[in-house]
């Protein structure tokens, strides 16, 4: 707990996410007495928010605080620990296939995505933690126009994710069609560009509903190693 006077008064946060809480009462972790200075004599008296794990029987007697997202994901790169284990084996965690599927997925329904990684006792990330957040920096620098600042679009059940900014409706597939054709079942034809490619794609009219988008030969080249690629669809109601 005296860390936490130390993060307080160093950072003054918004927000303090205790976890952890169920292993013993609050008078083990004398978190009320933390709690007593936090809303009494802290900086941040008046603007601090906190959830309700602060002890064995805490859960559910208080209410949540505002959130502007419908839910929340969390997930860990190491897929059995959310702290570092020097011991961990590379099938025991995610790889950035996986993280980009589930960072497309939470945000299409309107969730907001929290990725955890665990850093030694030193604060250091591993280099293989290191390695799958570069790979998804690099993913956001193409494509992050279809995720930042946008929100779920009125269909999520096909193959693709899809979510709306503005006019703009943007379908993220995360498997390249073997015949370089896509097909969309939900929009109605509008005209389609794809991040992170210059070219022009054709598209035209799907039999029935939707349209087909003919796709390059290959994956553009600097996203070949990694899935998931963003279609903008332009004007589509």
């Amino acid at each position: 707990m005296p860390e936490l006077y130390d993060l307080v008064l160093k950072y003054k946060p918004d927000l303090i996410w205790s976890d952890g809480d169920w292993e013993a009462p609050d008078s083990y972790w004398n978190s009320t007495s933390f709690l007593a200075w936090l809303y009494n004599d802290s900086p941040v008296k008046d603007t601090v928010v906190v959830n309700d794990r602060w002890c064995n029987n805490c859960s559910c007697h208080h209410g949540g605080y505002y959130n502007s997202h419908k839910w929340e994901m969390c997930s860990s790169i190491d897929k059995l620990s959310w702290g570092y284990r020097s011991n961990m084996h590379i099938d025991e965690l995610m790889d950035e296939a996986s993280i980009i599927e589930e960072l497309v997925k939470t945000v299409s329904f309107g969730g907001n995505y929290l990725l955890n990684v665990g850093p030694t006792k030193e604060g250091v990330i591993a280099p293989i933690f290191e390695e799958r957040l570069l790979a998804l920096g690099r993913w956001l620098d193409t494509n992050g126009e279809a995720i930042y600042e946008s929100k779920p679009w009125r269909v999520q059940v096909e193959d693709t994710g899809t979510l709306l900014k503005g006019p703009v409706v943007y379908a993220i597939f995360l498997a390249w069609p073997q015949d370089n054709v896509l097909q969309l079942s939900s929009p109605t034809p509008s005209p389609v560009s794809m991040l992170g490619f210059a070219g022009a794609l054709q598209w035209q009219k799907a039999p029935g509903k939707g349209l087909l988008v003919t796709l390059p030969p290959l994956p553009p080249s600097p996203l070949s190693t990694q899935p998931g690629w963003a279609l903008r669809l332009q004007g589509v109601q």
